[in-house]
């Protein structure tokens, strides 16, 4: 009789314990980068009425808050908008976080429109540091595509897809193989230039705060689908 006991207070206890949420999985890291001010650029100049160092803040901050309530852990590289943080200083933040991703989060200037999404397609040198790795490249090459693809169909319409590039075609990716950022991270970076910022159409449409939350939520529906929500890939129930 004692054994049943027990044995049926085992079976209850197990019945209790599957209902009650998975807590022991760790939430999956990732690092949103505001670019600006960096060693390179203060991305202060005005283009249509703002600056690049303001419109990447205000993207990280919805995107920051997108993600949290998704369940990710976010670590941001700046405190503040126009707080300075060197290239490198950046990518050693997302590395000691263990981040799932980087987010490189900047606004181009050229006679193009729309945006892109940059990964390292090659290993650059700087400081005597050479990387990315071969890992790392690949991995960031996936998400790249993820996030691009993701942009694609929440951005439709609205602004042109300058698609997945590679490092190596921006101005500082050209001359030293990749750009700093991806070159000291041991995590899978991407950089998103989110608009052509001189553009008057692409400034208007990031100007606003519809602009922005609609940037912040594609961006985040593509590192939802490429991290998922914890450390193994998995959704956090």
């Amino acid at each position: 009789m004692r054994s049943v006991l027990v044995l049926a207070g085992f079976l209850c206890l197990a019945a209790c314990c599957a209902c009650l949420p998975v807590m022991s999985q760790e939430r999956a890291v990732v690092c949103i980068d505001p670019g600006h001010p960096s060693e390179v650029n203060s991305g202060l100049e005005r283009q249509n009425g703002t600056t690049e160092t303001h419109i990447d803040w205000a993207v990280a901050l919805k995107l920051q808050k997108i993600l949290a309530l998704k369940g990710f852990k976010v670590v941001m590289t700046k405190s503040a908008e126009k707080q300075m943080v060197r290239n490198k200083d950046r990518a050693l933040i997302a590395n000691r976080a263990g981040a799932a991703l980087m987010v490189r989060l900047h606004c181009d200037s050229s006679k193009d429109k729309g945006y892109a999404v940059y990964y390292p397609d090659r290993q650059g040198t700087k400081e005597g540091t050479t990387g990315p790795t071969k890992e790392i490249m690949e991995s960031s090459r996936a998400a790249a595509e993820v996030v691009d693809g993701a942009m694609s169909r929440a951005l439709n319409g609205t602004l042109k897809n300058g698609g997945v590039r590679g490092d190596s075609k921006t101005f500082v990716g050209g001359k030293q193989g990749a750009l700093t950022g991806s070159i000291f991270s041991q995590v899978p970076v991407l950089t998103i230039e989110m608009v052509v910022l001189n553009r008057k159409s692409d400034a208007d449409f990031i100007r606003s705060e519809a602009g922005q939350s609609r940037m912040a939520q594609a961006i985040a529906d593509g590192v939802v689908q490429f991290a998922g929500t914890s450390r193994d890939g998995g959704n956090i129930k």
